[in-house]
């Protein structure tokens, strides 16, 4: 069997750790061959390919990153796109794709996977926002340079007896935002799923300082205040 694999969105610790493994495990036990697409679903689309055998993954467990690129094509949005896929994998004699990433990367597998292509998704996200798993890779190692980081501010909101706010990643998700901010002792914790009072967060500030205390506030990026809107300077969006 030969089987193609990819990593979309995104960059984590452990995307190298999954590639090794799996080339590891299909090689010495299965005999499978494998091979490699380059910068996410953008690989199968344009036949941009590596050659991933055991030679080629040795030593890139301890590495950051993915040796085999990634980025933010969605086949989907291109003209003729799944049927470019289809075709390249036809030439190539790809039997099934491993696809490594997080929920537009599994999207677009979920869709493939709905018109014919073979596909086995591994789930790689810093949000921990997908289904049927507890841990999302990823989601572990953004939680503690988050908990770091909130820990090394204490000392700076203290020092200068003033609040700090800290944003963290989670466009939906707010689960970075809420493990650090539980870890790191935040005073307010403002996430996605639960739209906030500005009224009440200032009060929480208020109480804290009336305490001593020079409190710390952790915000997930998509955060929204009650009664209000999210504005962003920057709508410029991206294939997804």
């Amino acid at each position: 069997m030969r089987i193609g694999v990819l990593t979309g969105g995104g960059d984590c610790p452990g995307l190298n750790g999954v590639i090794r493994a799996v080339v590891r495990k299909g090689v010495k036990e299965y005999g499978y061959e494998f091979v490699g697409f380059r910068d996410g679903w953008k690989g199968p689309l344009e036949g941009l390919t590596m050659e991933l055998n055991l030679a080629t993954t040795r030593g890139i467990l301890p590495k950051g990153g993915t040796i085999l690129g990634s980025s933010r094509t969605n086949p989907f949005k291109i003209e003729n796109g799944v049927e470019r896929i289809k075709e390249n994998l036809a030439k190539m004699n790809i039997d099934a794709l491993i696809a490594i990433g997080g929920e537009d990367t599994l999207g677009v597998a979920t869709k493939l996977d709905s018109l014919g292509v073979k596909v086995v998704g591994v789930p790689k996200t810093i949000d921990n926002d997908l289904n049927n798993t507890d841990y999302t890779f990823g989601f572990d190692t953004s939680v503690n340079i988050a908990m770091e980081a909130i820990d090394r501010l204490h000392t700076t909101a203290e020092s200068h007896h003033r609040p700090l706010v800290v944003e963290v990643m989670g466009r939906h998700a707010g689960w970075i935002a809420l493990h650090a901010g539980i870890a790191g002792g935040a005073a307010a914790i403002l996430i996605p799923e639960i739209k906030f009072s500005v009224e009440k967060v200032c009060a929480w500030v208020e109480s804290r300082f009336a305490d001593g205390f020079a409190p710390l506030i952790v915000i997930a990026e998509g955060a929204i205040p009650q009664d209000g809107d999210m504005k962003v300077k920057d709508q410029t969006l991206d294939a997804f």
